[in-house]
């Protein structure tokens, strides 16, 4: 099958799966791995190539984030055993008051996502978040919501992050990159405005397992201490989330910088810069005089980690299916209908491109491959222009991420929300923001030539 039918059929797809896990609680990684099967089908994947394309798809999303998430949970686990987390939380409330935490770690995302990729970031930044809604109080969800938008809208648009960097590349403002960067800044500023009231108005309205009561009595700081015996000093508390950041951004500076250090850019991958994250956590758990709980700590991590990997992989399996069926290249080949919209048809092309096959990054490079030769026909081939342009992109490779998105499930998953929930918050969240830039981009079109 192919053309205007196959879309059909994967919106029916994603509305019967979206049933089969909220109405009748079938485990997500089944309902995914068998919508993805009966898509595969049903599009016309040879029966010999279907094995091979579910294959790649749940090794793939092994091989990209999976380690990633186990010593990004290990060094939270060890965080909050050793009070460091909460620690870290302390910081944070006192450098921007009890009264806007939301604020704090949508902030607090937004700087740690440009060097970082958002799943990886959202896993080093979680200990802080959980951290802070047990010494503030807050909603769970709206601390989650934020954090995760935050995230989200850096990552999108701000080299660098691979994504921005290609699509600047590939619109020829590759030598441009801080008119990008500056760009993606400017309209950054209404996503982040549009995702904090998201949040703060979310969070209200859809409640996670770990979120505190109405009735239930938030401890004191002092309580917290008790808890602990001794708190770790802040520069060991932040080593095991800083020093990864601190390995990530000097990597991915010294690849723009056109700069080959093989030891930067070892010690700067994601698995390695959580690695030595995680050794720093080892140590202070160590200086707490707790390392005898360490083997207990780590299988407790593996088992909660379990589930989230095998669900993260089910949905890189339907963003394979979906890459290989006809449905990518059916878009592509009619992208000339949208032509007449301007700048908002860069938005619209990725934003399609996004929520069928669930990658930023592929919807991002791909969206760019199809606009560079249209940009003088959409009147986009000035610098400036063609830099906005990229930031378009950006803003429609966050609208939407759903159940077939990675980061969906990391954020639902370690947000202690149900995927039904995870709908109502990333889901729709993605589609605020992703709304809120494309206004924002249009905005500052109109004072550039």
């Amino acid at each position: 099958m192919t053309g205007i039918g196959l879309i059909i059929v994967f919106v029916l797809a994603v509305a019967l799966m979206i049933i089969a896990i909220s109405k009748f609680k079938i485990h997500p990684f089944l309902a995914i791995m068998g919508i993805s099967l009966i898509f595969g089908l049903i599009a016309g994947i040879p029966l010999t190539d279907l094995p091979s394309t579910i294959g790649a798809g749940f090794s793939g999303t092994f091989s990209s984030i999976g380690i990633v998430i186990i010593f990004g949970a290990l060094v939270g686990t060890l965080l909050e055993a050793t009070g460091a987390a909460l620690k870290m939380a302390d910081c944070v409330v006192k450098l921007v008051g009890k009264k806007h935490p939301e604020l704090a770690i949508l902030l607090m995302g937004w700087i740690v996502s440009i060097p970082v990729f958002c799943d990886s970031g959202f896993v080093v930044l979680n200990p802080i978040r959980k951290a802070m809604v047990k010494r503030t109080g807050t909603s769970s969800v709206a601390m989650t919501v934020a954090l995760s938008m935050g995230l989200y809208i850096s990552h999108c648009f701000i080299p660098p992050t691979p994504g921005p960097i290609a699509a600047a590349g590939t619109l020829g403002v590759g030598e441009n990159l801080l008119l990008v960067m500056g760009l993606g800044a400017l309209v950054s500023i209404p996503a982040l405005i549009a995702g904090y009231f998201f949040a703060k108005f979310i969070g209200k309205r859809v409640k996670a397992a770990d979120d505190v009561d109405n009735d239930e009595t938030v401890k004191t700081y002092e309580q917290l201490v008790a808890e602990y015996g001794k708190l770790p000093n802040a520069w060991l508390a932040f080593a095991p989330i800083v020093v990864p950041i601190i390995l990530m951004g000097l990597s991915s500076a010294f690849s723009m910088a056109g700069l080959a250090v093989p030891i930067v850019t070892f010690l700067g991958t994601p698995i390695i810069a959580l690695a030595v994250g995680a050794i720093i956590a080892i140590i202070c758990l160590l200086a707490a005089h707790k390392g005898k709980s360490f083997y207990e700590l780590t299988n407790d991590t593996l088992k909660t980690v379990g589930p989230i990997l095998f669900v993260t992989a089910a949905g890189g399996v339907l963003g394979r299916v979906v890459s290989n069926s006809d449905m990518v290249n059916y878009i592509n080949s009619n992208a000339t209908v949208f032509e007449a919209i301007g700048i908002f048809f860069p938005f619209i092309l990725a934003a399609i491109l996004k929520s069928a096959q669930g990658s930023s990054t592929v919807a991002i490079t791909t969206t760019a491959g199809i606009i560079a030769p249209l940009l003088p026909t959409l009147g986009l081939d000035t610098p400036a222009l063609a830099a906005l342009t990229v930031i378009a992109i950006g803003a429609g490779a966050m609208t939407v991420s759903h159940a077939n998105d990675s980061y969906f499930w990391v954020v639902t998953n370690f947000g202690e929300m149900t995927p039904e929930k995870g709908y109502k918050t990333q889901t729709l969240g993605t589609l605020v923001i992703g709304l809120a830039s494309i206004i924002g981009v249009f905005i500052v079109s109109l004072f550039l030539h």
